[in-house]
């Protein structure tokens, strides 16, 4: 058996998100997202399912954050529906729709759980996207007012922000692929909605730090992939290097260095024009903590049918899947190390998402039995102990998600959950991994016993 101890002031948690959550989708004055829109859209969504209702956090948060008390949970990151706070994405506040916030962050405290608050998890205001959306400059500065406004309200009592999950996933799944709302399939689109997800977040950033009622730390969680060739021959080589610049260098060098990688990249040299103005890489180029969401790696062969990027992913036979990606712990450490000594970024790092969808359900003694995540999150918790021995300053961990709970596009059928849920009673049920998870945190440790 070894024992792998982790840092005395080393952060535990779990995530969640508004719309993956909460239902009450049209209830106290809350405003139509884009999420809502694309949901009722008839076969965006597997099963046509939707968020309607989804775990009904909206309405039992308060049973919600007892289990995390009972669990020993220390802290809670989720995301704030921007609709439900400002229906029309500006302009006249919703005071039930900030209520609710109020309430959610009195509540954790109350159990001693800190609040990490994110800004922006996918579900833009669908008024706004009437407006155009992201594509639109304006957007980055509704964002900022949006972003102000929290910040005044709240951080007398929340310490921690994060102005964007995922920011790529937001403009590519989006507006690119199509798959996530607005269901978008335009390139141009994309990047210029991308660009102006990295611009809001230092517009935001500006705003909340002078709204802010003490010091406050502000962060971004990104999604980034380790990015392997499918072969060792110079096509395969080069479509890797394009997909990593895709990925990861056009998520972390604005943010970490102030630069747009993709100006060296020359199809997409029209996209950028006019887009990069005055002082706004260096109004992006701020950021205290770096959230890192891990769960899988890219394999990547040349595919000249690919727009831009003329690659396209494989996935290698013989390796383990989840319902969703290939399960690979070694590319949790590889990633941290890339950034660390690729970047030597002076701001905060945590893992902010890692998780896994596995097949689970209610033994006939009412237990679920989920031994797969629990193997997951433990190699890949061992990944980010390593990274910490090399001496890359991990502070944090967070496992995706609390609940299971509405996964876009996939519908109800993916469960993340440490926590069971039974969607039509809504009870909900604490997983095996979620009791292995609460041992972890009381031990700050975790304890292999597979050699």
């Amino acid at each position: 058996m070894k024992t792998y101890a982790f840092p005395g002031n080393f952060v535990w948690g779990v995530a969640a998100s508004a719309y993956q959550i909460e239902g009450a989708w049209n209830e106290d004055g809350k405003g139509p997202s884009i999420w809502d829109v694309f949901s009722h859209t008839p076969g965006k969504i597997a099963n046509n399912e939707n968020g309607d209702i989804a775990a009904d956090h909206y309405h039992r948060y308060r049973e919600d954050v007892r289990l995390l008390a009972e669990l020993g949970i220390p802290t809670y990151r989720f995301s704030i529906a921007w609709s439900r706070v400002l229906p029309e994405g500006r302009g006249k506040v919703n005071p039930k729709g900030l209520g609710f916030y109020d309430r959610l962050v009195d509540e954790l405290l109350k159990q001693h759980i800190e609040p990490y608050v994110c800004l922006f998890h996918y579900d833009l205001p669908q008024a706004l996207q009437t407006l155009g959306g992201w594509p639109e400059r304006q957007t980055a500065y509704f964002f900022a007012d949006y972003a102000r406004l929290m910040v005044e309200r709240l951080s007398d009592r929340v310490r921690v922000w994060f102005t964007h999950n995922e920011p790529w996933v937001s403009a590519f799944a989006g507006y690119f692929a199509g798959e996530h709302a607005p269901g978008i399939r335009n390139p141009l689109a994309a990047v210029r909605a991308f660009y102006h997800l990295l611009l809001s977040h230092g517009l935001a950033a500006e705003a909340m730090r002078a709204a802010a009622r003490q010091a406050i730390v502000i962060g971004i969680t990104l999604n980034l992939n380790p990015v392997h060739p499918a072969s060792d021959t110079p096509k395969d080589r080069a479509a890797a290097e394009r997909m990593d610049l895709a990925i990861n260098r056009l998520q972390l060098e604005p943010l970490l260095q102030g630069t747009m990688p993709l100006a060296e990249f020359a199809p997409a040299n029209l996209l950028l024009k006019g887009l990069i103005q005055g002082d706004d890489l260096e109004k992006i180029r701020t950021l205290d903590l770096l959230g890192v969401n891990y769960y899988t790696r890219t394999v990547i062969r040349h595919d000249a049918r690919v727009p831009l990027v003329a690659a396209a992913p494989v996935y290698p036979p013989g390796n383990e899947y989840s319902a969703m990606w290939e399960i690979y712990p070694p590319g949790m450490y590889e990633l941290l190390q890339r950034i660390w000594h690729d970047y030597h970024p002076t701001c905060q790092i945590m893992v902010t998402e890692n998780g896994v969808p596995v097949p689970d359900g209610i033994d006939y003694d009412g237990r679920v039995r989920d031994e797969r995540r629990i193997r997951y999150l433990k190699q890949h918790l061992i990944q980010v102990w390593r990274a910490i021995e090399a001496g890359i300053p991990v502070s944090g961990y967070f496992v995706w998600s609390l609940l299971d709970n509405f996964e876009w596009a996939l519908g109800y059928a993916p469960r993340f959950g440490l926590v069971y849920v039974d969607y039509k009673t809504q009870q909900r049920i604490v997983k095996d991994s979620g009791r292995w998870f609460a041992q972890v945190i009381r031990a700050n440790a975790l304890e292999d016993d597979s050699g």
